[in-house]
């Protein structure tokens, strides 16, 4: 591929075709815009773009029209029109080699990682801990590490924490942060976690990376699709979390690659702001930093968003390609924010910015893109190029069909379920009722029993207080060396990998 290769997006007023150079597509980018302004076929479209040049994708399919990929397009009225109107486009009516994904594992592959791939802080962040939650959750981690048990799915977490409760001697210097207050909390998480159907997501056979990146049989980059239709109305902690462990994944096992004619793969992020939504600071930190680094990874990554202002001004600060439909500014406040929006192009002496972004009619968007030497280039105002596949849902039959056909039938269809912690833990449970002796214990006399009890109502009246001083200081330092272990790494599955 040559050093001028590009990937376009559309034309402006004068016909010009408007595009970037893909060597710098992993430069990461924004679809902005207001509802049915036209989004959704802008995202197709450089789907459709990435993979025409070899380069893998994987994206959400939030509203379940953008699986229309993998069927052939059948362009009529305005959509004819335009396609008229771009003779260079040289549009040809195709299908695109689709692999379907799905949490539930209804409508495509199922789609699992490991409790002890994802880690202690990212499942605190998809659980909602308190930092005391956190803490307990990050020792019983640690436990499980030192003992090789593994944690693949909810039952081994459960089995591992009713362990702890049971045997608080294990956690050794960790004890502090355990207690029955903790463990109890924990367990109605993820009890409320599995109402959500949110356990489905923990299992083997685990999501592999490398199934992401083969190409099709014709060149061309396989399109990954997730469901995400009920997941982000249901379970929207579910479908940030697994986008957040996706990106941390591919940082972590990816080869640097340095300056490359093509990114390896292109992440499309839908409802993106479901991803900094209610994210604990030291997580948004970490994301923010794998944002700025995983490009030279030669992944690129695009969020999909109403407005620019649902993500933090420093991920904004490090996006290349800005395709912004139209929006709507009834209030003080929307005003404000369209003015930002319109402040954040380089400005085109041609063209109104801020008048712009509220006459753009469906499919048409201002587009700014990054010149060759990666400085942003003057916005224009483009008209998007129709995708060459169907603009709309596939039938049932349709998608049973394709599933049918991938080449990843059969390879993550069938759960797995390998010995880990609740198998381990279980069967020493097993052995130590067996080997309990059978003889009764000395009961202690009445006498006695009174006499402990004095004792032990006189010490808590003199030592109560001071006691419960030096409780509350052990906990605080134990929590606190906790938690710059858990700043240390990018995101909790980078915290040092866990065995599979």
């Amino acid at each position: 591929m040559t050093e001028g290769a590009q990937f376009f997006i559309g034309a402006d007023l004068q016909g010009r075709q408007i595009g970037q150079a893909l060597r710098l597509a992993n430069r990461h980018g924004l679809i902005a815009g207001a509802t049915g302004t036209g989004k959704t076929v802008t995202l197709q479209k450089l789907i459709e773009t990435f993979s025409d040049a070899g380069v893998a994708v994987f994206a959400a399919d939030v509203k379940g029209d953008l699986c229309g990929l993998g069927a052939v397009g059948a362009p009529q009225g305005k959509v004819a029109e335009r396609i008229a109107s771009m003779p260079w486009l040289n549009h040809q009516p195709q299908a695109y080699p689709v692999t379907l994904w799905d949490v539930d594992g209804k409508s495509g592959h199922p789609l699992r990682t490991t409790l002890s791939e994802m880690g202690p802080l990212l499942l605190g962040a998809l659980l909602e801990l308190t930092d005391s939650q956190q803490a307990a959750l990050y020792a019983a981690f640690k436990v499980a590490d030192r003992e090789g048990l593994l944690l693949l799915d909810m039952k081994d977490l459960k089995a591992l924490l009713s362990h702890l409760k049971n045997n608080p001697q294990v956690l050794g210097e960790d004890s502090a942060l355990f207690n029955p207050t903790s463990s109890q909390a924990l367990l109605r998480k993820l009890a409320s976690l599995e109402q959500q159907g949110g356990d489905d997501l923990f299992g083997e056979p685990a999501l592999q990376l490398e199934d992401l990146l083969h190409p099709d049989r014709d060149g061309r980059g396989r399109v990954h699709l997730l469901d995400a239709s009920r997941l982000v109305h249901e379970a929207p902690k579910v479908y940030a979390t697994f986008l957040l462990w996706l990106l941390a994944e591919l940082f972590e096992q990816l080869p640097e690659r340095g300056d490359a004619d093509k990114p390896v793969l292109a992440l499309f992020f839908d409802e993106a702001h479901l991803l900094f939504a209610d994210t604990p600071k030291a997580l948004q930190e970490r994301l923010e930093q794998v944002v700025r680094l995983i490009r030279s990874k030669g992944v690129g990554v695009y969020f999909v968003t109403q407005s620019p202002s649902d993500l933090p001004d420093a991920v904004l600060a490090q996006l290349g390609l800005r395709i912004q439909h139209g929006l709507r500014a009834f209030t003080a406040k929307e005003q404000k924010a369209l003015r930002a929006v319109a402040d954040g192009f380089r400005p085109n002496p041609e063209i109104n910015t801020l008048a712009a972004l509220t006459e753009l009619g469906i499919g048409e968007a201002l587009v700014g893109t990054l010149e060759l030497k990666g400085t942003p280039a003057m916005v224009q105002r483009v008209a998007i190029a129709p995708p060459q596949s169907r603009i709309g849902p596939l039938s049932e039959n349709e998608r049973a069909a394709l599933i049918s056909q991938s080449p990843l039938l059969g390879r993550y269809d069938k759960p797995i379920d390998r010995e880990s912690a609740y198998e381990v833990l279980t069967a020493r449970a097993a052995e130590r009722v067996t080997e309990e002796p059978s003889a009764p214990t000395k009961q202690p006399s009445a006498k006695s029993k009174k006499e402990e009890i004095g004792l032990g109502g006189m010490a808590g009246e003199l030592l109560g207080d001071l006691a419960s001083n030096a409780m509350k200081t052990a906990v605080r330092q134990a929590a606190n060396q906790l938690g710059r272990q858990l700043v240390r790494g990018l995101l909790g599955s980078l915290m040092g990998k866990k065995g599979r």
